[in-house]
């Protein structure tokens, strides 16, 4: 049930829907709550001693996060992971509906 709730949220790329990930998601509660404090990439990344590099796909959703690098960020962060994940989830849950002049037929390779 709770994967499910994750499938709701369609993204178009190039012309295709696709569902979004968790790590969508989390990769946005990230970058939302590291830019509200203001913090750099480069601050948050050394206090959670990962690369700048690594911290960045995260936020943009490239890259899966091991719990025990959460916890780091989370803690660079000055947040409680439970928060974070409280937050994530309720991103997830959150339907975006796509305007209907948006919606374009998929064509499907032969």
């Amino acid at each position: 049930m709770f994967l499910g709730i994750l499938a709701l949220n369609l993204v178009r790329k190039g012309g295709l829907m696709k569902t979004q990930l968790l790590r969508d998601h989390l990769g946005s509660v990230l970058r939302v709550v590291r830019m509200e404090q203001k913090k750099t990439l480069r601050e948050v990344a050394l206090s959670a001693s990962i690369s700048l590099g690594y911290l960045s796909e995260i936020e943009r959703g490239c890259k899966e996060v091991s719990s025990e690098m959460l916890e780091s960020i989370c803690m660079a962060l000055n947040v409680p992971l439970w928060q974070v994940l409280i937050m994530t989830a309720r991103d997830a849950s959150v339907i975006r509906p796509t305007p209907i002049n948006a919606i374009r037929p998929v064509a499907y390779a032969a």
